[in-house]
């Protein structure tokens, strides 16, 4: 009889991931170079105040993975923000965050094509026009996507250590050289963080929006709430956590970045900044050690953002969310979704070329992937305040954890996307305005629930 109940149970997952479990993973996710590509566009941007841009994002992220822990607490299988406004707030307003994290996923790859395009054509082939250089990239991500190839877990614990042990390098021989140059009066200093001189509030502020792009994917962590064991506790705190832990690396790799090398204005190529400054603390070797690492972090990024975004493309048109003829198309042999993989490589291309043609490319691509992933970080903390808040069935509001913290987080999320640039306000509103013509298109005028976007899919 016990047997015959056992076997009649439905199948559950073993909560077998602890809290330093997910902390690992999200380190993992967010990469321990997060603040290492922006920091040379981020110091122009910041009039020299990366340091400043990255710690209050930090603070703006802390609040939000609050957020991300609570609401993945009670939504652990589908956690999102999509689908925690869909289900809180109004499922019409949680389509429409959806399909601003679809711009995300689309431009990932995106971002990655324009840093490695970038730092090639600055480095080692300036004499190869930039378009051509995008196009070989993007026809090389595209390529292994098409026929199925995925970088293995082996390699990208190779690569994690690979980048552990260079981030290291660098933070010893940066502190040696500072030292070397004018002992602890150079190595400490409220400079990177507050220059009378070149501090400009509203310039700090603006560059926030941009620094920010260090904490995209954070969030991830909130999938594995079926896997964890006390999940209302762990998820929260790991968030928090990592957020936190990649707030201070990247604080700490940024501020002697800022130390070695204090005039941006010198720098041969912003997007490659970071490189230089190696070179100056370590020579050739750790200048090529941290080109390397970095072109391929982007290489494997771009990847299996290509592959998660066609994916979840495929995913929609499956589930009718998007025409089934082209989005649900599947190659006969490789079993890929070969429309959409060709259609975000066309997207990453011309991107670039786009991009690099009005110029900040790697500032704008950023800014762009910032314009989803912030509505999507606002629509947490706006879900976070009103389910347990407004729709709490027992006992009153605490006025901190469920009123002032979340709004806080909300208010934060919401000036660092007024701050984005005007193009990227531009390209995302023209986007967010396709798919809300697209939603009353479906839903008879909003008179009916819009289909489900499965996010699991990428």
């Amino acid at each position: 009889m016990a047997e015959s109940t056992q076997q009649n149970s439905p199948a559950r997952l073993r909560k077998v991931l602890g809290l330093w479990d997910l902390v690992f993973y999200g380190m993992v996710l967010i990469q321990p170079t997060a603040g290492v590509p922006l920091f040379g566009v981020a110091q122009k941007l910041s009039n020299g105040h990366t340091v400043t841009t990255i710690l209050i994002a930090m603070f703006a992220m802390m609040i939000t993975a609050v957020s991300y822990g609570r609401m993945a607490a009670l939504y652990p299988s589908a956690g999102s923000a999509y689908t925690y406004v869909g289900r809180t707030i109004n499922p019409h307003l949680g389509f429409m965050v959806g399909w601003a994290m679809l711009l995300d996923y689309i431009l990932q790859p995106l971002i990655n094509v324009v840093w490695i395009s970038a730092a090639l054509h600055s480095r080692y082939i300036a004499e190869v026009p930039f378009p051509l250089i995008a196009l070989g990239i993007t026809a090389f991500i595209t390529a292994l996507n098409l026929i199925g190839i995925r970088s293995s877990a082996r390699m990208n614990k190779l690569l994690l250590m690979a980048m552990c042990v260079v981030i290291a390098v660098f933070l010893v021989m940066g502190v040696h050289f500072l030292y070397h140059q004018g002992q602890w009066a150079a190595l400490f200093s409220i400079a990177p963080f507050y220059t009378p001189a070149t501090f400009s509030l509203s310039k700090v502020w603006g560059a926030t929006s941009f620094a920010a792009l260090t904490y995209i994917g954070f969030d991830g962590i909130t999938t594995l709430s079926e896997d964890v064991e006390n999940p209302r506790r762990n998820v929260m705190l790991a968030t928090v956590l990592v957020c936190l832990l990649t707030g201070l690396l990247a604080g700490a790799q940024t501020y002697l970045g800022q130390r070695i090398w204090p005039d941006w204005h010198t720098f041969p190529n912003l997007e490659t900044a970071f490189m230089d400054i190696c070179r100056r603390v370590g020579g050739p070797v750790l200048f090529e050690a941290m080109g390397v690492i970095l072109i391929l972090a982007a290489l494997g990024s771009a990847l299996t953002g290509g592959v998660g975004a066609a994916r979840l493309l495929f995913g929609m048109g499956r589930d009718g969310v998007l025409p089934r003829r082209f989005f649900a198309h599947l190659h006969a042999e490789t079993n890929t979704p070969t429309y959409n993989i060709l259609l975000i490589g066309a997207v990453a291309w011309l991107g670039a070329v786009a991009l690099n043609y009005v110029g900040s490319a790697y500032e704008h691509a950023g800014e762009l992937l910032n314009f989803g992933a912030f509505l999507a970080f606002m629509g947490v903390n706006l879900s976070s305040f009103w389910h347990f808040s407004l729709l709490r069935k027992a006992g009153k509001p605490r006025v901190m954890a469920d009123i002032v913290l979340p709004l806080t987080g909300f208010v934060f999320c919401a000036s660092i996307w007024w701050n984005l640039n005007i193009l990227a306000k531009v390209v995302g509103g023209v986007w967010f305005a396709v798919g809300l013509i697209w939603l009353a298109a479906t839903t008879s005028g909003f008179r009916q629930s819009p289909k489900m976007i499965d996010f699991s899919e990428g």
